[in-house]
């Protein structure tokens, strides 16, 4: 077994020649967003992924193995919701009205400038359809926004876990005794 502790955000900075030679992995969400997970390559290599906590895999990371090869994570399809506005009813503001919602129930969520993605979910489905818009299930890769704080995988700078509660959402974060130009993984 291979074992992987090293990831590069997009592969920046790789040559696009080693990148087209790189062996590569598809997984899906749920798979992605673990810091810790085991999968197969494209070569059949058996990879052990152990990479620092509250770290999320993206379609496009390029993984390094112990041995110093390169795999080039793809983000598979899988089960989504694709919504849009109605054509005959509804108008793009519908889905920022939808997007809303959906963040205030802390729904992993895929913006797009003309549709949203979620994981399916007849509840929610069933509302979105109440709000005017279309709802069709496919099957698409999910890349989930990563957050204000960056949680969920921004490459926009390191993340690092907290371990203070966050019960009450409505609290200052300077109440925290840190910054937030950083992550913030809870």
């Amino acid at each position: 077994m291979l074992q992987v502790s090293k990831l590069i955000p997009r592969g920046q900075g790789l040559a696009a020649p080693l990148l087209k030679r790189a062996a590569t992995v598809e997984l899906d969400w749920d798979v992605r967003q673990k810091s810790r997970f085991g999968a197969t390559d494209a070569l059949g290599r058996e990879l052990a992924i152990f990479l620092p906590r509250g770290t999320v895999v993206r379609g496009g990371d390029v993984l390094v193995a112990e041995d110093g090869s390169l795999i080039r994570v793809i983000a598979a399809p899988q089960p989504v919701l694709h919504i849009t506005a109605c054509a005959q009813h509804g108008t793009p503001f519908d889905l920022t009205r939808a997007a809303y919602h959906l963040g205030n129930r802390h729904v992993p969520i895929e913006l797009q400038p003309d549709h949203l993605k979620i994981e399916p979910d007849h509840v929610l489905a069933d509302m979105l359809r109440a709000m005017h818009l279309t709802v069709v299930e496919t099957s698409a890769a999910f890349e989930p926004e990563g957050g204000a704080y960056g949680q969920g995988g921004s490459h926009g700078g390191h993340t690092h876990d907290h371990s203070h509660g966050h019960d009450d959402h409505a609290h200052p974060h300077e109440h925290h005794g840190h910054g937030h130009d950083h992550g913030h993984a809870h």
